[in-house]
């Protein structure tokens, strides 16, 4: 936990790492979709959270349609 109570996670890193390198750039989903099938062909272990996160972010519309 940090200072402030906040639960870190592992991942926490990578993805301020991904802010800090690349947070300025601009992509679009059809480049990130790439680069994720390119990551599970290369580690064919993480296939599942991959695809969880894939379907999490094509499906973030959806949750806001039902509130």
């Amino acid at each position: 936990m940090t200072p402030g109570g906040e639960r870190v996670y592992f991942t926490d890193r990578g993805i301020e790492e991904l802010e800090n390198r690349r947070g300025e750039e601009e992509v679009t989903l059809g480049w990130v979709a790439g680069q994720l099938r390119t990551f599970v062909d290369l580690n064919p272990d993480f296939e599942v959270p991959v695809e969880r996160l894939a379907t999490w972010l094509a499906r973030l519309d959806d949750e806001d349609e039902d509130e």
